[in-house]
């Protein structure tokens, strides 16, 4: 959210996705924005009574990639073809990048190369009506989940990068404590197992197994905010 930033919130590093004012996931965005400025990140995660949870996932998934987009726009000049050769999170883990159309079979490129296809591909998603529509009536896909479960794994990759190979650039930019509040919120809400409609228990929960390999990634990167003096 984009009051997290502040005055740096104009600097992005793709055109910021915009919902419309006055359809009903801008009320959600809306009533998002307002508990996660009570500072209660769990309760801002939480589906709100009565929604849909398929919309109430849209709108978190535009918001977090509005936030990252935001938080890797800061860092753009220290993340170059020299400095990050390939798109990684430290030694043990190596992203490389592939679409199931444009580019099939994984390559590997750099940090900025990838990151510029991760968030090209997630704007297209997010700008394609049949996957997240915007319209009051229209529904979402069969496939939704598991759409929202791949755009979120990815930009998980983005927090993962910078906390490994750019947290001292962020420091010195004295922006570690947007980049915690930013992870903390993301963690919150896809590791959710709960929510108050009884039908949609789980699912949230499902974007993140627990055998999922990237429970480890998470935990590493929550070692590195626990060197920050400046946790949210």
């Amino acid at each position: 959210m984009s009051f997290l930033f502040g005055s740096r919130s104009s600097k992005t590093f793709k055109p910021k996705k915009n919902i419309p004012e006055g359809s009903h996931q801008y009320e959600l965005l809306k009533h998002a924005e307002a508990t996660l400025g009570s500072g209660n990140l769990r309760q801002a995660v939480m589906l709100p009574e009565g929604e849909d949870l398929n919309e109430w996932i849209a709108v978190n998934t535009v918001d977090f990639f509005n936030q990252i987009n935001m938080l890797y726009g800061t860092i753009t000049e220290f993340c170059t073809e020299a400095s990050c050769l390939v798109m990684s999170a430290g030694p043990r883990y190596e992203y490389h990048w592939a679409d199931g159309t444009n580019i099939k079979k994984p390559i590997k490129c750099s940090a900025p190369k990838y990151i510029d296809y991760l968030m090209t591909w997630v704007q297209d998603q997010l700008d394609d009506e049949t996957l997240f529509p915007s319209k009051i009536g229209v529904p979402f896909p069969k496939n939704f989940m598991s759409v929202a479960k791949t755009i979120l794994k990815r930009l998980f990759r983005v927090y993962a990068h910078i906390y490994h190979q750019h947290f001292d650039s962020v420091m010195q930019l004295q922006e570690e404590a947007h980049l915690n509040t930013s992870f903390k919120h993301f963690i919150f809400f896809v590791q959710l197992d709960r929510t108050t409609s009884e039908t949609s228990r789980n699912h949230l929960h499902l974007i993140y197994s627990k055998r999922d390999l990237l429970r480890k990634e998470i935990s590493t990167c929550y070692n590195l905010r626990e060197n920050s003096s400046h946790l949210p």
